[in-house]
């Protein structure tokens, strides 16, 4: 996830007759560390009655929405599988629990999403696009595979055929292809409008009371969600020891300097 904290900002959306008098807030990522957020989340979004929603959106100049894990934390030559275990399980047990959040989730998704940004995005209830972008889970294209739960969860919304397909060949969709697939539920033209659509539409969810949709919610999501948490830690071997091996290895550094702007040794 891409600064030093995240930036919570209220906005006041309209709320319905006789509902709370703040129901959503906005979390605009710059550069944040994945335990700060689920802690935000859990802590100042969940166990806080007044909020009943939030907005995923990005605070970077550029249009993107989220570049998705650090690469960094991938390459075996600059880690380790201590490490790598420390990252992987606490940024997959907190997009499984985004995922069964009982609040109102929606991501505003400005511009480029791959990877581990798509993945979150499919975590929240509603996706809003701008027309200009790409959205996909392409890990394949940098040398590694999808993980298990994250191709999982792109086959509930998508279908299995669709997502393997998608997911086998690093394939990213511009936003009006992901939206004729479901994959994002709605675009907007420009990046200034898509603040505007994103609190639009959580006017529009909110208008319901929160009961009955937390229980649906629960019923649809709980069972893949805790299966989800529960299994990061079984994934570190077998993951650690892709990372490892020689071909993914020239892969990522052949990422890792094509993304630094330096001349890349391997042949990728």
């Amino acid at each position: 996830m891409q600064g030093t904290q995240p930036c919570i900002e209220s906005h006041s959306l309209q709320p319905h007759k006789g509902a709370r008098t703040r129901v959503a807030l906005t979390l605009v990522i710059y550069h944040s560390p994945l335990p700060l957020v689920d802690q935000t989340i859990e802590q100042d979004l969940e166990d806080n009655q007044a909020v009943r929603g939030v907005i995923f959106a990005s605070g970077l100049k550029r249009e993107v929405f989220t570049a998705g894990n650090d690469i960094k934390e991938l390459y075996a030559p600059q880690t380790s599988m201590s490490r790598y275990r420390d990252f992987w399980v606490t940024s997959n047990v907190f997009l499984a629990r985004l995922y069964r959040s009982p609040l109102v989730t929606l991501a505003a998704i400005k511009g480029a999403c791959p990877a581990g940004g798509c993945c979150l995005s499919l975590c929240c209830d509603v996706r809003i696009m701008t027309e200009q972008g790409h959205i996909g889970l392409n890990e394949v294209a940098i040398g590694i595979s999808v993980p298990l739960y994250w191709g999982r969860l792109m086959a509930s919304i998508v279908g299995a055929k669709s997502a393997e397909h998608l997911c086998k060949f690093a394939v990213l969709l511009q936003p009006k292809e992901a939206a004729a697939v479901g994959l994002v539920d709605k675009l907007v033209p420009s990046s200034e409008q898509l603040l505007p659509a994103a609190e639009a539409a959580m006017a529009e969810l909110l208008k319901q009371p929160d009961s009955g949709r937390m229980i649906v919610k629960s019923r649809f999501r709980d069972e893949f969600s805790h299966e989800w948490e529960a299994y990061p830690e079984q994934e570190v071997p077998g993951a650690w020891a892709m990372l490892e091996a020689p071909p993914t290895v020239e892969a990522l550094e052949a990422t890792l300097q094509r993304l630094s702007g330096k001349k890349a040794k391997s042949k990728l």
